[in-house]
């Protein structure tokens, strides 16, 4: 399992770093879209669409329109929705529960969920253009805080966070996580070579209480977009989104604390810009 998982890492990486590390978008929008397309089709697997591939490859089409043709700008009051969404329909279910595989209400989440992975992408392209450091820097926030939370959840967890969700996560670690961002993210913002990221231009524009403030919402974004991915799971009885990344499940399994927090980010990016 662990090489399995170590192999496929690596391929990853050899696809990936270069594109990063020479900013070439037109490669990085056909990473994208490849991943993109794997993650719908994830997404509607879940909600046990009885046409996950055909469903799958019209919200392709549409990510693609917009990422070579429309331009990304033009769709940025997704982000928007995006907020509110994971704010009035998202974060209440995993309290209130999902509706029935076959009830109406299933079929308006999945349309809404996968609203979300969109604006989750597009988000991706929009950083990625401000640059390959700026995205990472964004992305940093999620790794660190689940990091954080694994070492946490594991040395001090004592009471859960989710118990008929994921019962293996704690407050314990969710409070680990956010300190290790907080850490990591001052320490970057303060550094000589700190300039291209995402928690410096925070920090600039809008001192220590803003930077705290935003870094803790999208700390706790990440938390709920890992959780309600891991409710649909239960729901459907699967394990991962699926195998399309041996050793790793599938895409939704390595970006859902990443879909909320990702759009967060580009209006937030959206609103520095402005000020």
């Amino acid at each position: 399992m662990l090489k399995t998982r170590v192999i496929t890492a690596l391929i990853l990486l050899a696809i990936l770093l270069p594109i990063l590390y020479f900013g070439y978008f037109p490669a990085f929008a056909m990473a994208a879209l490849v991943f993109f397309a794997a993650g719908a089709w994830e997404c509607f697997r879940l909600f046990k669409s009885p046409r996950p591939t055909l469903w799958a490859a019209v919200w392709t089409l549409l990510f693609s329109v917009i990422l070579f043709f429309s331009g990304l700008p033009s769709v940025r009051s997704l982000y928007v929705l995006c907020v509110l969404l994971w704010a009035l329909r998202f974060i209440p279910a995993l309290g209130m529960g999902l509706p029935k595989v076959e009830a109406f209400g299933n079929r308006l989440l999945n349309g809404t969920y996968m609203l979300s992975i969109l604006g989750c992408f597009v988000a991706i392209a929009d950083l990625f253009r401000h640059s390959p450091v700026y995205l990472l820097s964004v992305m940093a926030v999620v790794w660190v805080a689940d990091i954080g939370a694994y070492f946490s959840g594991k040395g001090f967890g004592r009471h859960k966070l989710a118990p008929s969700i994921s019962p293996g996560k704690s407050w314990e670690g969710a409070i680990g996580g956010w300190l290790a961002v907080l850490v990591m993210s001052a320490a970057v913002a303060m550094s000589m070579s700190g300039g291209e990221t995402f928690q410096y231009h925070l920090y600039s524009h809008w001192g220590w209480g803003g930077f705290v403030g935003i870094l803790t919402l999208m700390v706790v974004a990440s938390v709920v977009g890992d959780l309600f991915e891991s409710q649909l799971k239960r729901r459907a009885g699967m394990k991962d989104s699926s195998n399309l990344l041996p050793g790793h499940g599938g895409v939704l399994d390595r970006i859902d604390a990443l879909i909320p927090v990702l759009p967060l980010a580009a209006l937030v990016d959206l609103w520095l810009a402005a000020a």
